[in-house]
């Protein structure tokens, strides 16, 4: 058991040559208010003085002190070489190496210098601790924190939150779990306003690691004494409340060595309380300081065991992940651009060795990107779309000519199906934008080894980026303009021939077909009734007169048959282009557009008259309307059969030719993409990256640290080298030695 102590002192020794606080050591913190004796109790339990004594605050700064118990025959800390062997006490200070300390007044001078170095010489104080280590034949192992007192109202430079500094102080040591409370108290105050005590129930409410230390006992009032308070009747304290009484400001000026003074506070104590004598006192209580502390840490050890294995894993993972120091740096520079180039390459195959979960990236992103995004996007085209039935009906027109049409004309299907199938470059040229992004992408992502380099050698990462980005850059317009032809090559040549078109273009035919053949028929029973009912047979010149005739009277009067066998004009004639109802003019001289819209705007024009005899000239301003280049304006009038059946034809016609080339676009394009761009940089990026970095002049350059890692790799590599030491240090304890 003794052994444990000595261990608890080697690993502070280590942990505070590196100042970590990761490890959170079983110590003891000695807390309490100004001017309530922690210091003295401190020296009670050393036998020396060598504390900065006097009024107001004193302790400015934490207190690490290490007692290490060394009999005369302790060849582990006597030697030599430092001229211990004789020495019955001396200490040392940590941020003074190889200095051996013999007299106590230089310890108490070394102290002051040093919190004055750091906290100011007017009443400052400062977080950061003093570590001092006393080696004595006469004190008991242990470790104690003596920490600034407690104080209300700011005095000298303190900052008017002096309360809530020290009070942030005292906290981040007492809430250590593994920490034992020594809360000083006065005997001469109510110990129910003790802030000591306070901010330890704070932090260990169940009371399992907190001391209660009563001093001034002998400046108790007349009449009183501390019976109640020492047997823990006023307020309970879980470990014990042990009374001390330490040397006065007058023995401190009369130079009262400490052995007088524990002499004389034996017999105060037999003398005013006998029968509480033996368990009180400053011998009592560095006993019971020693016995608290060995059983904390025998129940901590186990645990700080593990914890100190389980983090030299990490840190030396950490340590791995900053890398090596530099060799040769040309081999290095080429290992690293290689291992990019494989990294940035398997990143697009998917064959990574840390996979994402999180989110798609890489390969997974192209085929999100050909399949979801820019399929989709293709799939929400519709044929049709921003073309209508009146769009179509001009396109008709303007196909034929100055003459009507008795068939629906080719070039109004070529030029409607190129107008859609122009709406497919938009979608094609914005996916090749997307994979470019991903591409770009994928340099900060291409896997953690290579990234921890790119983080060791900032000017490499910037130089690789610049390269990557370059080569890419490269080939957008490259792919752009193969992206471009394959719209271009659909617009080229609308081939009406194609296999999976060439069916429903049959299908259209043979519909126009018979809708004509019908229309013929209906004609010829017409002329045929009218020739039967006539009962003069005529000689040639009279047929030849009634065929001209007949053809005349079949140009004016065949809209009005068609009216009343149909129901609706006929849509081959220019004169059923006018709104319904002014069907009349469709013979009039004038037969443009415009003219036909001004007519149609006529409500009250008379309907009966005979269209080739009231022929109207022009006005002027007519005249030069109609020298306008205008297109006719939509009509809002219901469609005839046979408008509605070519549209429909139309419609169905542009509808089969537009799925089959967004098929075409759909496939082809990602493979010009695949080919002109992701496969281009895939094989020629590792010889474009040597090409551009592997210089024997740059490499000194390109490879030369930042300091942040340069930094963090000498903080990780000592924290190791202290974790590494301690774990040393407590296997050397049997597990015998813990029970």
């Amino acid at each position: 058991m003794e052994a444990l102590i000595p261990v608890i002192n080697k690993l502070q020794d280590v942990f505070n040559t590196v100042g970590a606080d990761a490890i959170q050591l079983p110590q003891i913190v000695v807390l309490g208010t100004q001017s309530s004796g922690k210091s003295s109790v401190i020296e009670s339990l050393v036998g020396r003085s060598f504390l900065p004594r006097g009024t107001g605050i004193v302790t400015r700064r934490p207190l690490i002190l290490q007692l290490v118990y060394t009999p005369k025959d302790d060849r582990e800390h006597r030697s030599a070489e430092n001229g211990t062997l004789d020495l019955d006490e001396w200490g040392t200070f940590l941020h003074i190496k190889n200095r051996i300390y013999t007299d106590f007044m230089d310890i108490r001078t070394e102290i002051e210098s040093e919190t004055d170095r750091m906290a100011g010489s007017n009443k400052g104080i400062c977080p950061e601790p003093i570590n001092l280590k006393i080696y004595s034949k006469s004190v008991v192992n242990l470790t104690l924190i003596d920490l600034p007192g407690i104080t209300k109202v700011p005095v000298g430079d303190q900052p008017e939150d002096i309360e809530t500094q020290i009070s942030q102080l005292v906290l981040s040591y007492i809430c250590n779990p593994n920490s034992i409370i020594l809360a000083v108290v006065t005997a001469n105050t109510d110990m129910a306003t003790s802030e000591s005590l306070k901010l330890s129930k704070d932090v260990d409410p169940d009371g399992r690691r907190t001391l209660a230390v009563v001093t001034k006992l002998d400046l108790m009032d007349a009449g009183t004494d501390a019976i109640d308070i020492l047997c823990g009747r006023v307020i309970p304290v879980k470990l014990g409340i042990i009374g001390v009484v330490n040397r006065s400001q007058q023995d401190i000026i009369n130079n009262k060595n400490i052995q007088e003074a524990l002499k004389d506070e034996a017999t105060f104590l037999q003398r005013k309380y006998p029968t509480l004598a033996n368990r009180n006192g400053t011998a009592y209580l560095a006993k019971t300081l020693n016995r608290l502390l060995m059983q904390h840490i025998r129940d901590c050890l186990p645990e700080l065991k593990m914890r100190v294995n389980v983090m030299v894993s990490q840190f030396q993972s950490l340590l791995n992940s900053y890398g090596e120091d530099i060799g040769d740096k040309s081999q290095t520079l080429l290992q690293i651009i290689t291992k990019f180039a494989s990294s940035y390459c398997s990143t697009i195959d998917g064959t990574a060795k840390n996979i994402e979960t999180t989110a798609l990236y890489g390969g997974a992103r192209i085929c999100y990107i050909f399949h979801e995004l820019f399929g989709k996007t293709l799939d929400s085209i519709h044929p049709l779309s921003g073309l209508t039935k009146g769009d179509i009906l001009t396109a008709i027109r303007n196909a034929t000519g100055p003459r009507p049409a008795l068939f629906v004309p080719e070039v109004s299907f070529e030029l409607l199906v190129k107008r859609q199938i122009r709406r497919l470059e938009d979608p094609s040229l914005r996916c090749v934008e997307l994979i470019h992004e991903e591409m770009q992408s994928i340099i900060q992502h291409c896997g953690t080894e290579v990234q921890q380099e790119m983080l060791r050698f900032p000017k490499l990462h910037e130089r690789i980026a610049d390269v990557v980005t370059q080569l890419l850059r490269r080939r957008l317009p490259t792919t752009n303009h193969m992206v471009e032809n394959l719209v271009a090559i659909e617009l080229a040549y609308i081939n009406t021939k194609h296999p999976d078109f060439h069916k429903d273009a049959v299908l259209a035919s043979s519909i126009l077909q018979n809708a004509d053949g019908d229309l013929v028929k209906h004609n010829k029973r017409h002329l045929s009734a009218s020739s039967t009912s006539s009962p003069i047979i005529p000689n040639d010149t009279s047929v030849q007169n009634i065929k001209t005739a007949n053809s005349q009277e079949d140009v004016t009067s065949f809209p009005e048959q068609n009216k009343d066998q149909q129901g609706h004009p006929n849509h081959w004639l220019l004169s059923n282009w006018l709104p319904q109802g002014k069907a009349d003019s469709a013979n009039s001289i004038d037969n443009s557009p415009v003219r036909n819209r001004e007519s149609s705007g006529s409500p009250h024009q008379n309907s009966t008259s005979n269209p080739a005899i009231e022929v109207q000239k022009p006005s002027p301003q007519q005249k030069a309307v109609n020298l306008l280049p205008e297109v006719p304006t939509q009509t809002y009038r219901q469609l005839s059969k046979r408008e509605q059946r070519d549209c429909d034809v139309i419609e169905r016609l542009i509808k089969s030719y537009f799925y089959i080339v967004r098929k075409s676009i759909q496939d082809s394009v990602p493979k010009a993409i695949m080919h002109f761009l992701v496969n281009y940089v895939k094989d020629n990026l590792q010889s474009e990256l040597v090409t551009h970095l592997y210089k024997s002049d740059q490499a000194e350059m390109l490879l030369n640290e930042s300091d942040h890692v340069a930094v963090k790799r000498k903080e990780t590599a000592d924290m190791l080298k202290a974790l590494t030491q301690a774990s040393h240090i407590i296997s050397e304890i049997r597990e015998t030695h813990m029970w």
